[in-house]
């Protein structure tokens, strides 16, 4: 996938924080102990880094006193409690909490949605014009500045040193990194957008996620709804799979740039430094 193709999982951003970073604060300020893999006991609960589990289902998990995995109702094993081997645990729990694997792109916005859903508070750390609209929960980083006719609907973050606007429209739930440029007239919903990427006036990125150092040419859009209300489907080695969702833009890699007026397709992966000429219409896979 073009996200992970240059990262490990655990380093992809979510609410501008690497997965795995964000997974360790979580935990912590649950008051679980993190530990390393070569002081692990029988009371130690590992928890791949591919799973979001609800820390109700792990504290479930760790009350239990013997050695135990944690499932969800399909049996994949989402955590376990003992040796390294779940299959080897005495006890099987299983629980109906929202835990899911991560393990295809629309996985990781699923779970940014669900992250950012949790913002409770706001926070303007840069310059926001008085002629801005700002509605719900918004994070804005120190250097960032939001121009004039720019409205933001949060839950919405964004990093520092980054340029929004002027009129640009930006609603949640998005994440847009540090030293991003989102142009005049440009519209950002639903998306991670990751650090040092320039979106042009006048594009359109819907439930998408934006790779480092990516350039959209003035009015590049991303298709993100199906004509016929079902769920997307996107390829995944030759293969198409459903993503379970009404609404699915594309997945760009580090360093990909478009051509002006570029039409990118619902569901579309383009790898890395991959570029498009202007006018294009993107209906399959660039990998």
């Amino acid at each position: 996938m073009p996200i992970t193709a240059n990262r490990e999982l655990g380093s992809c951003l979510i609410a501008n924080v690497p997965m795995r970073d964000l997974l360790a604060a979580d935990l912590s300020r649950a008051g679980f102990q993190l530990v390393d893999p070569s002081e692990a006991c029988s009371r130690t609960i590992r928890v791949p880094v591919d799973n979001w589990i609800e820390l109700g289902a792990l504290l479930l998990l760790g009350r239990n006193p013997n050695s135990a995995r944690l499932c969800d109702p399909d049996g994949h094993t989402l955590a376990w409690k003992g040796g390294c081997d779940p299959e080897e645990c005495i006890d099987r729990i299983v629980t109906d909490a929202d835990c899911f694997p991560v393990v295809y792109p629309w996985d990781l916005l699923r779970l940014h949605e669900e992250v950012l859903a949790m913002m409770d508070e706001t926070s303007l750390l840069g310059e926001v014009s008085p002629l801005a609209t700002i509605n719900g929960c918004v994070r804005l980083g120190k250097g960032s500045v939001i121009h004039p006719g720019t409205v933001i609907e949060g839950p919405v973050l964004i990093g520092p040193n980054s340029q929004i606007g002027p009129n640009a429209y930006i609603r949640g739930a998005t994440s847009i990194g540090a030293n991003c440029y989102v142009g005049n007239g440009a519209e950002v919903k639903n998306s991670i957008v990751y650090n040092n990427s320039y979106i042009s006036r006048q594009c359109y990125v819907g439930d998408s996620i934006i790779g480092t150092h990516v350039t959209l040419g003035a009015g590049t859009c991303t298709e993100n709804h199906r004509h016929d209300g079902r769920h997307h489907t996107s390829m995944v080695q030759g293969k198409p799979v459903n993503t379970g969702r009404l609404k699915f833009g594309a997945v760009l890699g580090d360093g990909v740039k478009t051509g002006v007026n570029t039409s990118i397709e619902a569901g579309v992966k383009i790898g890395i430094a991959r570029t498009t000429k202007p006018g294009a219409y993107v209906s399959k896979d660039m990998l």
